[in-house]
């Protein structure tokens, strides 16, 4: 009597890599631009703020009182860049299949002081070359 061989068994299947869409180059250079020019409303309000609240420049109405013509439409032209910014932030997050702290991580990037221009260089970064690796 012959005994059966032992079949190896096979390996556990990989976990299927998550695909990158088509449209993600698209939205990553939305991103860019959306970085940019959210960084850099961000640093002319923070630059506003210096010079309102530190070296009290500012216009003066009629009746004496501070005048916050210009901040207030600064501040607004930044939330609703803001606002497109997180719009972009969510459709590369949604592309890319990254991870919930990342989200967070990039929408904080839009409200600290160049950090959107630090974040946008690595994102870029890994985002091309994941698109790059899924081509």
């Amino acid at each position: 009597m012959t005994e059966p061989t032992a079949q190896p068994t096979p390996a556990p299947a990989a976990a299927p890599a998550r695909r990158v869409p088509e449209s993600a180059r698209g939205r990553l250079a939305r991103y860019r631009v959306a970085a940019f020019v959210t960084g850099t409303m961000l640093l002319v309000l923070c630059l506003e703020m210096v010079l309102k609240y530190v070296f009290h420049a500012g216009g003066v109405d009629a009746s004496g009182s501070p005048e916050p013509v210009l901040g207030t439409w600064i501040a607004i032209v930044h939330g609703w860049i803001y606002v497109v910014y997180l719009a972009t932030v969510v459709q590369l997050w949604s592309a890319m299949r990254w991870s919930l702290g990342r989200l967070v991580t990039l929408a904080l990037a839009g409200v600290v002081p160049v950090m959107s221009f630090v974040l946008e260089r690595k994102v870029h970064r890994e985002a091309l070359a994941r698109i790059d690796a899924a081509a």
